[in-house]
């Protein structure tokens, strides 16, 4: 699917205009583990910008947030456990997503229902149908939303995309992604009550409900269908986007995936180990692999194949996730040897990208814009619906279903428990 077909030209345009250049910008940071702390550190660096309130379902975590952010800026924020509860603070401009993949879509729309501005991590979503949730909630209560694929405002890797823009390995044919990330095995936890600091309804928020056992919360949920999308949805995310920005595609319309969780008999259920393949319209492809197991070449690298060259790009992983260190070889007319090294570009900083677009009302300004996220989300949750099911899928943009397969497009979305549920119609 091309983005035209998706969304029409209000992509680029303003959003809801701000009351005044020098006004300062309220945010609030829901999620606040590790990288809740990042977006903290990040909003505290933006001018003229304060943290006014943190939120996370866990107490003590939100307490160690709030304490962050009084050492840093000399007065401690809110702490308010339920997202909900913040946005009906009106003094609160934007909020900063950092929770698990199940809050995403609701958090988000609700914040613009809410006539707030949002940064929300990738993935976009849990399930596609919120994804396209969201940006028609962008849309339609013209809101600010931003992405969190932060490596649109690396220096190295705009570079990179600039000159596959520029056509320097020609027509790109083929775009292949290789994300080794070594984890261990998880093991098995009982279950148990939850601890005395976690408001585990809360935690659940619009997922089914269940009993509480460790692997949950608060990282292991990754690996749990009905919380994240395993590697391919966690950073995958971040890899697919990269192909996709450079070679300028929508929603692919065949999904292939193979994978499985090999090695270890724990309590996971997503792959440790998985591949796909998107082909598009044109014939086109991207093909894409994950593994979380140690190999000699633990890397994180794409290659493009054009019709005048290659291009090779390693991610250096140097600065810190707002920051990462893109490092490219190019490779033309059939070389062996990679052309001289063409520079970069300065990097940016992602929140403040963000807030400075909130300023201004113009989303034209994002480094990645909600739309552009849903258009790399997407794809990795076909993945994982493909690999579920076994079978290739293929994809109907007109309809915004599969073909031909009802059983594949019940995955497409799913009922959120209530009373954490957001109206059909945003």
């Amino acid at each position: 699917m091309q983005r035209r077909a998706f969304i029409t030209s209000s992509l680029i345009g303003t959003a809801a205009s701000w009351a005044g250049a020098n006004d300062r910008v309220r945010a609030a940071v829901a999620g606040v583990g590790g990288r809740g702390l990042d977006h903290i550190d990040n909003l505290i660096r933006a001018t003229n910008t304060e943290v006014a309130a943190v939120c996370d379902p866990d107490a003590r975590r939100m307490a160690k947030a709030a304490a962050h952010v009084q050492e840093k800026t000399g007065k401690r924020p809110l702490e308010i456990s339920d997202l909900r509860k913040v946005l009906e603070d009106k003094s609160i401009d934007a909020v900063s997503i950092a929770s698990c993949n199940h809050w995403h879509a609701l958090g988000t729309v609700l914040a613009c229902q809410a006539g707030k501005h949002v940064f929300v991590e990738k993935p976009l979503c849990h399930n596609f149908d919120e994804g396209r949730k969201m940006v028609a909630a962008a849309r339609r209560y013209n809101r600010v939303v931003q992405g969190g694929t932060q490596r649109r405002s690396s220096g190295g890797y705009r570079k990179a995309v600039e000159l596959l823009h520029a056509g320097v390995i020609g027509d790109i044919y083929l775009s292949r992604w290789t994300l080794i990330n070594p984890r261990e095995s998880i093991g098995h936890k009982p279950v148990s009550d939850p601890p005395a600091q976690l408001n585990w309804d809360l935690w659940l928020g619009p997922a089914p409900h269940q009993p509480h056992h460790a692997n949950l919360a608060h990282y292991n949920w990754h690996w749990f269908w009905d919380f994240g999308g395993g590697e391919m949805c966690n950073n995958g995310v971040h890899s697919y986007d990269i192909s996709r920005w450079a070679m300028r595609k929508g929603l692919p319309l065949r999904t292939s995936s193979r994978g499985g969780r090999f090695v270890w008999k724990d309590q996971g259920q997503t792959p440790n180990t998985q591949t796909a393949m998107w082909e598009f319209e044109d014939g086109t492809q991207i093909v894409g692999e994950v593994r979380n197991h140690h190999t000699p070449n633990d890397e994180r690298a794409w290659y493009f194949y054009g019709t005048k060259g290659a291009m090779h790009i390693v991610d250096g992983g140097a600065g810190g996730p707002d920051n990462v260190k893109g490092v490219f070889k190019l490779y033309l007319n059939g070389s062996k040897t990679p052309e001289p090294d063409m520079g970069r570009l300065d990097d940016i900083d992602h929140h403040s990208n963000f807030i400075e677009a909130v300023r201004s009302g113009n989303r034209d300004k994002l480094a990645d814009e909600v739309e552009e996220l849903h258009l790399s989300t997407a794809p990795c949750l076909f993945a994982n619906i493909a690999v579920r099911l076994g079978r290739e899928l293929r994809f109907d943009p007109k309809t915004q279903r599969f073909t031909g397969d009802a059983e594949a497009d019940r995955m497409l979305s799913r009922e959120s428990r209530k009373p954490y549920t957001m109206t059909d119609k945003v």
